[in-house]
């Protein structure tokens, strides 16, 4: 049974989250972040920013769910390892597996695979993510990077804020997509009518996507799409504001009788090297669903 908590704001022009754990001592202030933006954490019964002021009388709501098991299992799942080193491990995710435990999903996951094959992996503020510096959707396949030591996840941390890291997918999308060169920059946020989706929101993040057309094919157009920002669902959220939606995506997208996922690929990831700083370049092919999908197109 999830735990709630409400207060009245004693102080001002505090932040949301930092009030938030000196209220709740038993939350870290990155799982507060993770409360409010699952709406779990409302100020006036309005859904907040983690970066919210507040101000004195406010009324805070605080949602706890009920604590997961705090155990992760090695499971000798399939892993594709592109490159390993000292710090970092490089895979190529197939489409259907998670990249951590969640609600729904506390097994069968990419980092049970990868604990299999790294028994310790650094420890961070969710436990449920060790290594793990970015992600991939469920549905999304293509190449990743995890940490094998706290140095490492820090070093690479540091290169994912600083936008330096090159993050590159294949996409189709419904449409002739014109101009053939473009930028989306909209900020994303959580959809106010809808929590578990995300949307275009004056008042989300600052997010920028760059897209290339490859070719036309029939009435879709695979492009290349490069994220400068990491907002969850970017890529999706962004094609769809603009009228071309990922074909397959059945949350922002088009659905499609063929295809049983988004035709979303991570094909590319750069970065330096932790201990190096040399720069280099990992990818993916595309796998075989989504290749045959377009040969059945050609």
């Amino acid at each position: 049974m999830d735990k709630v908590h409400s207060f009245v704001v004693d102080e001002d022009a505090v932040r949301l989250d930092k009030y938030v754990t000196k209220m709740c001592p038993e939350l870290s202030r990155t799982y507060a972040q993770r409360l409010i933006n699952e709406g779990k954490i409302r100020v006036n019964d309005r859904i907040a920013r983690s970066s919210l002021k507040l101000s004195l009388g406010d009324k805070l709501k605080v949602i706890i769910p009920p604590a997961a098991p705090q155990t992760l299992t090695p499971e000798a799942l399939p892993l594709n390892i592109i490159y390993e080193d000292d710090d970092v491990l490089v895979v190529d995710k197939p489409a259907g597996i998670a990249v951590h435990p969640a609600p729904g999903h506390q097994a069968h996951t990419l980092v049970n695979a990868i604990l299999f094959h790294l028994p310790s992996l650094p420890e961070s503020d969710d436990w449920l993510r060790p290594g793990i510096v970015h992600r991939l959707d469920k549905d999304v396949s293509g190449v990743m990077v995890v940490a094998k030591n706290s140095s490492a996840q820090a070093n690479l941390i540091s290169q994912f804020k600083a936008r330096s890291v090159v993050k590159v997918y294949l996409v189709l999308v419904k449409g002739k997509l014109s101009p053939e060169h473009g930028v989306i920059e909209a900020p994303i946020g959580r959809d106010p009518h809808n929590r578990k989706r995300m949307a275009v929101v004056t008042s989300g993040r600052e997010a920028r996507t760059l897209y290339d057309v490859i070719k036309y094919l029939d009435s879709y157009t695979l492009i290349e799409v490069r994220t400068e920002t990491g907002r969850t669902h970017q890529i999706r959220v962004h094609l769809s504001a603009i009228g071309y939606p990922v074909l397959g995506d059945k949350v922002y997208g088009v659905k499609s009788p063929h295809l049983e996922r988004p035709f979303l690929h991570a094909c590319r990831l750069g970065f330096k090297l932790p201990q190096s700083g040399e720069y280099k370049e990992f990818t993916s092919e595309l796998p075989p669903d989504l290749e045959q999908f377009l040969k059945d197109l050609a």
